[in-house]
């Protein structure tokens, strides 16, 4: 769970150079969540950061969610080979707030979280493009 890349320092942790090194760090059959900021309010940020992952080599699987104190949630489930969305939740485990059908509709994201129609840049170290995207579309708020 890193924090949001609202700079330059934060934004290396979402960068082309820091998703190779991550992947030289994990098990083939290893998966991660990145959270990934809004998909409703910060799209193209969000976009990037999947965008950055693929880049990689990284099969990815985005996702959103609701979160209580931030509203509508996006992250990106990715693994180095190729893998289906999951589908249920083990029987025995047992979840307060998750079940098998919200967690099969956080990857159905609507019309307004899709991917944007422009050409949504790779987050590198020498363009940091998300930290942009990210000031961009969040400055709105303040």
């Amino acid at each position: 769970d890193f924090p949001d890349p609202n700079n330059f320092a934060l934004g290396k942790l979402y960068s082309t150079r820091f998703y190779n090194l991550l992947k030289t760090a994990l098990r083939p059959d290893s998966a991660l969540a990145i959270q990934s900021t809004s998909p409703l309010y910060a799209r193209n940020s969000y976009w990037c950061i999947v965008k950055t992952l693929e880049s990689t080599g990284f099969k990815v699987k985005p996702y959103q969610t609701t979160v209580p104190s931030f509203g509508i949630w996006g992250y990106v489930l990715a693994k180095q080979s190729d893998f289906e969305k999951p589908a249920n939740i083990p029987k025995d485990l047992k979840l307060k707030f998750l079940d098998s059908d919200s967690m099969v509709s956080m990857f159905d994201l609507p019309a307004d979280t899709s991917m944007p129609e422009e050409e949504i840049e790779i987050n590198r170290l020498d363009n940091q493009a998300l930290v942009r995207y990210y000031e961009s579309e969040w400055r709105r708020f303040e």
